[in-house]
């Protein structure tokens, strides 16, 4: 608990905090507005797409779906981050010369990256429907469906399945930093597998609905033929249901935590 609590100390005062979701706020405040401001230069159908980013209570799923796909970049980054750290400053080595297990500082460490998560999830969450209720009114759009009984019953589910999808990928980054044991390896690695996943699904549709990336965008999906998450637009591929999907999302963040506590545990760190 001891080393749980001081690495979130470290994490609230670390730039990597406030910049990860100082960009994902500001680049969705950045769409938000962009919509509300130009509704009036479109017609037809496409102005009615547009609209629906600032339409309660749509606005909800979709404010929380452009937060969960932009923010599984991000939390790859903040977890590549996080972790190579501890190779590069040399925390990790001072706390195995203190006497501490290596493998559960690295997993309290990501235990404290989780939350943190959660955290930013929601603040960015609370930011966006402000933002959206703001942008209805500059664009004259009703804002009536903000108090819609049955779409706020459903956010507590949705908010904690994309919690757990963006810990997934966030672990991701977690563990490509700890083998690489570098800040930069790892963050760089990591932007190349997300992207890499997102290429592949034009390729490889069946084999991509079970890669980490793509289950995290179906462990939320509301069955409306899209979902949350996961990488934007483009071609439709093939998704696992959401049941389905949720449960390989946990075996992938297990999996990648394994892998870490394994490596750091037998990797030489005396040097």
């Amino acid at each position: 608990m001891r080393i749980f609590v001081a690495t979130l100390r470290k994490l609230v005062r670390r730039p990597a905090t406030f910049v990860t979701l100082g960009l994902l706020i500001g680049l969705l405040a950045l769409i938000l507005i962009a919509v509300s401001a130009t509704a009036g230069q479109r017609t037809g159908r496409q102005a009615q797409e547009a609209l629906l980013l600032v339409t309660f209570p749509g606005a909800y799923t979709l404010i929380l779906s452009f937060i969960l796909g932009l923010g599984g970049l991000f939390a790859v980054i903040y977890g590549a981050a996080v972790a190579g750290s501890e190779w590069t400053w040399g925390t990790l080595k001072s706390a195995v010369a203190r006497g501490e297990s290596r493998v559960r500082y690295q997993m309290l460490s990501f235990a404290a990256i989780a939350l943190m998560i959660g955290l930013g999830l929601l603040v960015a969450f609370g930011v966006g429907v402000a933002i959206a209720v703001v942008g209805a009114n500059i664009a004259g759009v009703s804002t009536a469906g903000v108090g819609d009984s049955k779409t706020l019953g459903t956010l507590p589910e949705l908010l904690a399945r994309g919690w757990v999808a963006i810990v997934e990928e966030g672990a991701l980054g977690f563990t490509i930093a700890t083998l690489a044991r570098s800040q930069l390896a790892g963050i760089g690695a990591g932007i190349a597998v997300y992207f890499g996943e997102q290429f592949a699904s034009i390729f490889l549709p069946d084999i991509v609905k079970y890669l980490p990336f793509n289950v995290a965008t179906a462990a939320v999906a509301t069955g409306g033929g899209g979902g949350f998450g996961g990488g934007g637009g483009g071609a439709v591929i093939a998704r696992l249901a959401p049941n389905d999907a949720l449960l390989m999302v946990v075996a992938w963040l297990v999996g990648a935590l394994i892998v870490a506590a394994v490596f750091t545990e037998r990797a030489e760190i005396s040097g």
